[in-house]
């Protein structure tokens, strides 16, 4: 029980049993209100469409409460190592009830959001926030790295906006790439550089020693492997942009060439 002690167990089940409601049932009343499309999606569609909507409602939840940590929370920012407030705790333990039931909704319908790079992320991610809840340790780390959630509603909206068969030049479309892919770079690929000076910095300190070897090693190899992942999407996310854009430049040009001879 020592080991469960400093765990929030109360929020973090709440969050898992709000995310599973939001999965299996709300999503789906939500979609079909606002949109009228959801209703004519097939059985394989709508169960990626919740998927896709709780993934969104959690990352406004966590990155706006993230946003408030970074920001405002004296308590974490000033000592990063070893720094607790309550709020900082419930974020991460929000956070961690939804990998968990993410993770039960992939396994679930595996043939149909079953993702091997998801379960990868979840798990580390579920690792790492572990060690943060029970022995209140880098709980300022882990805020930051929850900061990288606020580019996942656009990355969402891109395949809702694909669904729907919005036209791939229609500026919902072409706005929301642009934005994803900047918001995507921002929270997940510019804070790379400042998290490891701050990582390979604190090595040899005291805070650092006094966290242990077994959360020294968990604090770097899930960092590494989570920012791979993020550095691998960046990749792919810049590539489509970039093809999109053009494509538009492209066809912007014949447009106006077409006009001149017409003109």
């Amino acid at each position: 029980m020592d080991a469960l002690s400093g765990l929030p167990i109360g929020t973090l089940l709440a969050s898992f049993f709000v995310f599973q409601l939001l999965f299996h049932f709300l999503s789906s009343w939500f979609s079909a209100a606002v949109s009228p499309g959801f209703n004519s999606l097939s059985f394989e569609k709508k169960i990626e469409w919740n998927s896709r909507v709780v993934s969104t409602f959690h990352s406004l939840v966590v990155g706006i409460l993230g946003l408030y940590i970074f920001f405002f929370d004296e308590v974490t920012t000033a000592d990063p190592f070893w720094g607790s407030s309550s709020i900082s705790r419930v974020n991460i333990a929000i956070a961690s009830g939804y990998l968990v039931s993410d993770l039960l909704a992939l396994l679930l319908y595996w043939k149909v959001i079953g993702d091997k790079y998801f379960v990868i992320h979840h798990c580390s991610a579920l690792l790492a926030f572990y060690i943060v809840l029970r022995d209140r340790v880098l709980e300022y780390i882990g805020n930051v790295r929850l900061l990288s959630e606020l580019s996942s509603p656009f990355v969402n909206q891109r395949w809702f906006l694909e669904t729907l068969k919005y036209p791939k030049f229609s500026r919902a479309n072409v706005a929301n790439g642009v934005l994803m892919t900047s918001v995507f770079f921002l929270v997940r690929i510019a804070a790379i550089p400042p998290l490891y000076h701050f990582l390979c910095s604190a090595v040899g300190t005291e805070p650092f020693v006094r966290l242990g070897p077994v959360t020294q090693v968990v604090w770097v190899v899930t960092s590494f492997v989570l920012d791979s992942m993020n550095v691998m999407w960046m990749v792919k996310i810049s590539r489509g942009c970039l093809k999109v854009l053009s494509l538009l430049r492209d066809e912007k040009a014949r447009g106006a060439l077409q006009n001149g001879k017409l003109a």
